[in-house]
């Protein structure tokens, strides 16, 4: 432990150049005291780093000193995948792992690259968590990520959709994060999907497993979200859509308002267009396109303009008394 965080203060000075002890000892999250030690062992070992003092002081290497350590380890190549994501791995126990990884990568780099890089990590950040939610807590999600990768199989204790709960064996084939919910993806004989958030327990089997072959996981879940986009949506409704209710349609979900506005016409001189949204029922669709008041007229089927005709009449009772 000690020899990697050495190494880590080392490809630091190497690729930020002049730093403080208190910057060091925030970013290897230890002491100052630890960062004192830690650079005089570095020193004793001899390589080239030296103190200036006073306010604009700090550690620097000797200019032209540059290390060649900067091989990955196993872990920290495999966490390179979740370099524009540090709380997935955070999530899958591989934050302190993509830390160094980076900083090695960093290290390696040519200065201008390496200016390059710096200045990306500035201005693009992915953020795979949807508007208005917050993250599932998944406290097995780096066991069951450890066993997806070794390929062991694993008992876990699962909250179904109805709330029961049931014991399973399973045979974890990948992980999918999806708008900031996992998924699991296991069962070699036929792929099942798991939410994460709902294993209120996890076991580690000695039991190893074979994948499926010619199984992909990006293909499995193109399949599934294909399926569950089917299953949702039963119908279609006809409708026509006023220039505020267009730009409102994201409101609906992206199927709805992608479908929504390929399906549009050309616009009439007031700007309203006629669409086909897909409806998961009719009950669901009334109350989603009550949302848009005014803007929205339901044209078919009859049953849904039914409806919406309905509860407006009930809304217009209740705020006349």
């Amino acid at each position: 432990m000690r020899a990697s965080r050495l190494l880590s203060l080392l490809l630091l000075l190497q690729t930020r150049g002049r730093m403080t002890a208190g910057e060091i000892a925030r970013e290897l999250g230890v002491s100052v005291r630890t960062v004192y030690r830690d650079v005089e062992s570095l020193s004793s070992a001899g390589v080239p780093v030296y103190a200036e003092r006073g306010s604009a002081g700090g550690y620097q290497l000797l200019e032209g000193y540059r290390t060649r350590l900067t091989g990955l380890t196993e872990d920290e190549a495999r966490s390179l995948l979740f370099a524009g994501m540090p709380a997935a791995a955070t999530e899958l126990g591989l934050g302190e792992v993509l830390a160094a990884a980076q900083l090695k990568l960093s290290a390696a780099l040519p200065a201008v690259l390496r200016i390059r890089a710096g200045r990306v990590r500035e201005r693009f950040l992915l953020d795979p968590l949807a508007w208005f939610r917050e993250a599932d807590s998944v406290p097995w999600l780096a066991a069951v990520a450890r066993a997806v990768w070794d390929e062991h199989r694993i008992e876990v204790r699962y909250q179904r959709w109805d709330r029961s709960v049931v014991d399973r064996t399973l045979e974890p084939l990948g992980l999918v994060l999806k708008s900031g919910v996992w998924y699991l993806i296991a069962g070699a004989a036929n792929p099942r999907m798991y939410r994460v958030s709902r294993i209120h327990a996890c076991r580690p089997l000695d039991e190893t497993f074979r994948r499926p072959e010619g199984f992909v996981l990006a293909e499995f879940w193109a399949r599934r979200e294909e399926a569950l986009q089917a299953r949702l949506f039963r119908g279609e409704a006809e409708v026509r859509l006023s220039p505020r209710a267009r730009r409102l349609l994201f409101l609906l979900g992206p199927v709805v308002a992608e479908a929504g506005a390929r399906r549009a016409s050309t616009p009439d001189r007031d700007g309203w267009v006629r669409t086909t949204l897909p409806i998961e029922s009719l009950e669901h669709a009334t109350g989603e396109l009550l949302r848009f008041g005014p803007d929205v007229e339901v044209l078919r089927p009859p049953q849904l303009r039914d409806r919406v005709r309905r509860a407006a009449e009930e809304l217009l009772r209740r705020y006349h008394g």
